[in-house]
């Protein structure tokens, strides 16, 4: 199976060696004919660096990020007391670095991409045009868990749904042997991270300055401003100075600091349910000067905590009357009720087609190749190739519920064969993708670790992104699982500006 390193034209059998040398400073000129032009300044600096002074960076890291609180919780976790835990992402110091030109077709692409789902999510819960066409069997929407009938004809300003995207890209090699990037999953309902990005970029820069005043990396510090101007925009007619507003679960949720984080970013309320209130179908928050009424609700709670009236009645995290004030036209939700019914996974093999449906445009990013479990010739071929693929459950998120054949066991794979026979709908499958790799400094020195890219995309009267995204690196060696659940860490991403 090919490899492609992000720094490398190949990684050859001696590449993980030649890349621990680098942290000895002692590399000649020669030893960088392999190095990817776009890292080949990088990668000169990178052996100048003497290994105690990368460590030392790495400690000065890791005391700053606990410091300041940059954790997330781990839901079933425990410590030695008992007590749930907060674990540090880690945060390596060697970035990933993406050519201009690479990152300027991959920018339409995910453009291309949300645009489309945001016609979609539009479409279903309207005129449902895609599924008369019978593009996308009806039942699987309809009947699907996400699919919220309260959401059918309500209106949602500019017809967008999913304000706030994070899509999850991958680079593999294609059918050509060529590096190729993939998208491997659409977030469309609260997708998290984009403070790592932020806060690994501002570590880069405090301890590396020198690395910014040689490269043009462009910035991402604007996302903040980018984001409340999407929020703002996203208000019902009639709100000519919205008031925006975080809200959060609470502190025990797991991304609690990126909520905490954006909504000072943005300089604007963090509240939690109990904060508002619904009066005559208007939404409020209270404040020591009373109530205020609130436009736009950046929300991130699960649809079924946000409003006990209509979803969960013992959620205490939402607030009673919210969906009816939503209905009536008289606050919007960002993002939306009901955008999960567009990124569940036994929906992500028709987003090509949604492209062709509503755009009239072949995708500019392709995506991984997947097997529906629920056709009897997919599922005939997922359980004769367990062992190859990966599957995952169609409402899975985090890295849980998935099986990574290669990776597994054979009770393991026998164990998850019977859970995929039980309910074949609940899954899908795909190839075990030979995931770009990146050198990353690890315990043993700088070795090549797998990684993804999730950029963010925000839709208000525009469809706007800044330049970059968080990179996830599977910390593990040659683990393919790159979320922070499982012992991933992250990386900041570096776009060459032209």
């Amino acid at each position: 199976m090919q490899k492609f390193d992000e720094m490398y034209a190949e990684l050859p059998a001696t590449g993980q060696g030649q890349a621990q040398s680098q942290s000895q400073g002692s590399q000649s000129q020669s030893q960088f004919q392999n190095v990817r032009e776009h890292y080949k300044s990088y990668a000169q600096w990178l052996a100048r660096q003497p290994e105690d002074g990368m460590k030392a960076r790495r400690e000065e890291a890791e005391m700053i990020f606990r410091r300041v609180g940059i954790t997330f919780a781990v839901y079933g976790a425990k410590d030695e007391d008992g007590a749930g835990t907060e674990r540090l992402i880690p945060f390596d110091l060697i970035p990933r670095i993406i050519p201009a030109a690479e990152w300027q077709s991959m920018e339409k692409g995910l453009v291309q991409r949300v645009t489309a789902l945001n016609r979609f999510l539009h479409d279903v819960y309207h005129e449902q045009e895609i599924l008369q066409a019978g593009i996308i069997p009806a039942e699987q929407v309809l009947n699907n868990a996400q699919f919220r009938k309260e959401m059918m004809g309500v209106y949602t300003p500019h017809r967008v749904y999913s304000h706030i995207a994070g899509v999850d890209i991958v680079r593999a090699p294609n059918a050509k042997g060529e590096g190729e990037y993939y998208v491997l999953e659409d977030n469309l309902r609260v997708p998290s991270g984009v403070s790592y990005m932020l806060e690994d970029r501002k570590m880069m820069m405090r301890l590396f300055p020198d690395l910014f005043s040689q490269h043009r990396v462009a910035p991402v510090a604007h996302y903040p401003d980018l984001l409340l101007e999407t929020l703002r925009a996203s208000a019902q007619p009639g709100a000519p100075d919205p008031t925006v507003v975080v809200l959060t679960p609470g502190m025990y949720n797991s991304a609690y600091f990126e909520h905490a984080f954006l909504a000072q970013q943005m300089g604007i309320e963090l509240v939690e349910g109990q904060d508002l209130f619904v009066k005559d179908r208007y939404v409020y928050m209270r404040t020591t000067r009373g109530p205020k009424r609130v436009d736009v609700i950046y929300r991130r709670v699960d649809d079924d905590f946000l409003d006990p009236d209509v979803f969960r009645p013992t959620s205490t995290l939402g607030t009673k009357g919210l969906v009816d004030a939503y209905a009536a036209g008289n606050v919007t939700i960002c993002n939306a009720i009901g955008t999960g019914v567009a990124d569940d996974k036994s929906i992500y093999p028709y987003v090509p087609k949604m492209i062709e449906f509503y755009l009239g445009e072949k995708p500019i990013l392709n995506n991984v190749p997947t097997y529906m479990c629920r056709n009897k010739d997919d599922l005939a071929y997922t359980l004769a190739n367990l062992k190859d693929l990966v599957v995952k459950e169609v409402h899975g998120a985090g890295g849980y519920g998935m099986l990574v054949g290669p990776a597994s066991t054979k009770q393991e794979i026998e164990d998850f064969r019977k859970a995929v026979e039980a309910n074949p709908a609940g899954y899908i499958a795909q190839p075990t993708l030979s995931l770009s790799s990146c050198p990353t400094y690890v315990e043993s020195g700088i070795a090549p670790r797998h990684i993804d890219l999730r950029p963010f995309v925000l839709s208000g009267k525009d469809v706007q992104m800044v330049p970059g995204g968080l990179t996830r690196v599977a910390l593990k060696e040659g683990s393919l699982v790159v979320n922070s659940s499982q012992g991933g860490g992250t990386k900041d991403t570096w776009i060459m500006e032209v």
